[in-house]
């Protein structure tokens, strides 16, 4: 189904002779003139690094846990469990075919620029203009949301040390508490992020190593440690009518939120391949590999979970705020649940700043292209460190406006986070479908990564999931409706949709 990575050029981290580093980065920058640009950031990723990142844009470690109440609320365990299974295969078939199109055409812009030649030249700028839009939004809002996330962790881990009494924890984090150090951690990966791209290939290859391990050893602990477990037939059977929509069905697909979160954001890697060596083939085989290790990982991690739900409705209704924690700090106890907890906080953190990178090269592509105010700012690559530092740091003020709006509202910024998974799956959806219903009249030159024969079933299933999941993760998660618990997911993306037609109609297209 792959193509071969024939690693031109060798891993610098395996001492490769120096003609041939030169080679590969000739044929590199080469590739990329020839897709009309001229190389500005420096290639530092190698094949290892690369994967890590793929893996750790995942993050199962820390996303499982941050959303495992999601599916077990709605529809009990099994949901959880089947909905994670059954999610990770479609988002092999999305990741694929992703894949398939970046390999083609591997630049910082992803999936948005790719739609340069899988539509017809005429429709080119306005396909352009909202895939980009969608995908860069849906970034960004990823951004804030995991950053969020990663406050919420950290609070609810000074929550479970707090003292307890009367069925509470003592310390209770308010919503300003967790606005403000989400801006901190947000100041934090923004730091990381404008680090050169050698350093952040030092840092980014030992990511999926601890978040793999990590993951294996809590599993192994929470089965080991926790006293009274439930059975398989529980486990793999027992679904509830959570939501109240009056249907085990319905309640067992709004479980698909959790995995339709985590496993998203699959041209992240692609972002990177301005500053990846033999990007047309590593960056593809990163991105199948990611899920398919995030996708046993994750299963295996709501499985052990699931397992230790030795009560569903006093861990549901956890004075931590969060299922997964109280799960943790049952079979730990203080000092061993809140050791296990800070690793799921670390590779949460992980993916935050995955997240983040991702969305500064696409900032800066996207500049780059002049769909910016001051694009010319934006796009600027610093001298000294040969990154993009301007768009970093648009990214980061872009993400703290966002949470700041959990101040006053939080179903406002709930509505903006879960907008993430939709716009970003909807913006590769697009241009998949777009590119089988032109496939005869653009021509498309395929890159080292092919599906072959696989490509059509593959690519129908990842637009039809991705079309059904969409309409599914814009219902209410609960019922009777009221405005605390309305899903106002519908209302963001019609704000974007309005936004980027408008601004197009109004000035861009000229």
């Amino acid at each position: 189904m792959a193509g071969q990575d024939s690693d031109i050029g060798g891993d610098p981290d395996s001492g490769p002779d120096s003609r041939s580093i030169s080679t590969a980065q000739d044929e590199d920058d080469r590739l990329l003139a020839r897709i009309g640009y001229k190389q500005e950031l420096r290639r530092e990723f190698t094949r290892w690094s690369t994967v890590s990142y793929a893996i750790s844009i995942l993050g199962v470690l820390g996303s499982v846990p941050a959303t495992f109440n999601s599916p077990l609320s709605s529809g009990g365990p099994a949901t959880a469990v089947w909905c994670w299974l059954v999610g990770s295969i479609m988002s092999m078939c999305i990741a694929s075919s992703v894949a398939e199109l970046v390999s083609a055409y591997p630049t910082a812009g992803g999936m948005y620029f790719v739609t340069k030649y899988v539509v017809p030249p005429e429709k080119v700028p306005i396909w352009a203009w909202i895939v980009g839009w969608c995908n860069f939004l849906g970034q960004t809002a990823g951004v804030a949301s995991v950053a969020y996330s990663v406050s919420q962790m950290l609070l609810a881990g000074v929550s479970m040390n707090s003292k307890y009494e009367d069925g509470h924890y003592r310390y209770s984090p308010t919503a300003l508490q967790t606005v403000l150090l989400t801006i901190l951690i947000l100041v934090v990966i923004g730091s990381i992020c404008s680090l050169t791209t050698r350093a952040l290939h030092l840092v980014v290859r030992w990511f999926a190593p601890i978040n793999i391990l990590a993951s294996i050893s809590i599993c192994v602990a929470l089965l080991v440690l926790t006293p009274e477990k439930q059975s398989a037939r529980w486990v793999f059977t027992h679904v509830t009518d959570g939501s109240g929509w009056g249907s085990r069905g319905f309640s067992f697909l709004l479980g698909f939120l959790s995995v339709a979160w985590t496993m998203t954001d699959y041209d992240g890697t692609t972002h990177m391949s301005e500053e990846t060596h033999n990007a047309a083939i590593r960056g593809p085989v990163a991105i199948q590999t990611a899920v398919a290790v995030s996708g046993v990982l994750g299963w295996l991690l709501t499985l052990s979970l699931c397992f230790c739900l030795n009560d569903l409705d006093a861990i549901l209704d956890s004075p931590t705020g969060m299922p997964a924690a109280q799960i943790f700090l049952n079979a730990g106890g203080r000092v061993g649940g809140t050791a296990m907890w800070s690793f799921a906080i670390l590779v949460q953190f992980f993916t935050g700043c995955a997240a983040m990178l991702a969305d500064t090269r696409m900032a800066y592509a996207f500049a780059r292209d002049g769909a910016f105010p001051y694009s010319e700012f934006f796009s600027k690559v610093n001298a000294t460190t040969h990154t993009p530092l301007n768009a970093v740091w648009l990214v980061v003020i872009f993400s703290v406006v966002l949470t700041c709006i959990a101040i006053g509202s939080t179903q406002t910024i709930t509505a903006i986070f879960s907008i993430t998974a939709p716009a970003l799956d909807l913006s590769y959806a697009s241009v998949i479908l777009a590119h089988n219903i032109y496939r005869k009249r653009v021509r498309f030159v395929e890159g080292p990564f092919s599906l072959g024969r696989w490509r059509k079933p593959i690519n129908a299933i990842a637009v039809c999931w991705v079309f059904f999941i969409s309409v599914v993760l814009c219902f209410p998660t609960t019922r009777p409706i009221t405005a605390a618990n309305m899903n106002y997911a519908v209302c963001v993306a019609t704000f974007i949709a309005l936004f980027a037609l408008s601004w197009w109609w109004a000035g861009a297209r000229k």
